[in-house]
């Protein structure tokens, strides 16, 4: 009999033991979630290339940032924006996120992408006051355009979703600082 009883209250031990641990696990995902949340973006696409991102900071600072996506879509950056333009060198993406909360559209491509395709991009830019081209190592496609909060992955520059995008975006109206300056600041762009 006392060895059953014995077997009882170990069974019961057991049971409050592991409820324990499992409210515990909960909490502790549960605020570590509420941390994460916190501090990261939010992204959503749309399944047609275009993605969307919120909740970004605008802080400016000095050094570095380490950006989640590539190109960067916004977030902390430098007190001096990139002036918009032609660029045939990758940019400082501190600079280049300024002049995206501005309102610039910042059109990059992986440096391989074929001559003719880099003419078509620079055609495309050429008469925007708020565009900005520059090749841009290790993006996931071979052309991306970003605006700030939003970007669309391209295989080709010919693709008609590229004329929207800027169609819709060359007012520079969606930007945290609408229309804020594009030239005055860093670098020199070829066009």
């Amino acid at each position: 009999m006392r060895k059953e009883q014995a077997r009882r209250a170990r069974k019961q031990r057991m049971i409050y033991v592991g409820s324990g641990v499992v409210v515990i696990a909960l909490i502790v995902a549960l605020v570590v979630w509420a941390v994460v949340r916190k501090g990261a973006t939010t992204a959503s696409a749309s399944g047609t290339g275009l993605f969307t991102y919120s909740n970004l900071s605008r802080n400016h600072v000095t050094g570095p940032v380490n950006y989640p996506q590539t190109p960067p879509v916004g977030g902390d950056h430098s007190a001096v924006w990139l002036n918009c333009g032609i660029y045939d060198q990758p940019v400082p993406n501190v600079n280049a996120v300024h002049s995206l909360e501005h309102g610039a559209i910042w059109i990059t491509y992986q440096p391989s992408l074929p001559a003719d395709q880099v003419a078509i991009l620079k055609n495309d830019v050429r008469n925007q006051p708020y565009g900005l081209l520059s090749p841009y190592p290790g993006i996931p496609t071979p052309v991306v355009a970003t605006v700030w909060g939003v970007q669309l992955r391209l295989d080709n520059a010919s693709d008609p979703r590229l004329q929207s995008f800027i169609t819709k975006y060359a007012d520079a109206t969606q930007a945290p600082e609408p229309r804020g300056e594009c030239t005055g600041g860093t670098g020199t762009p070829q066009g």
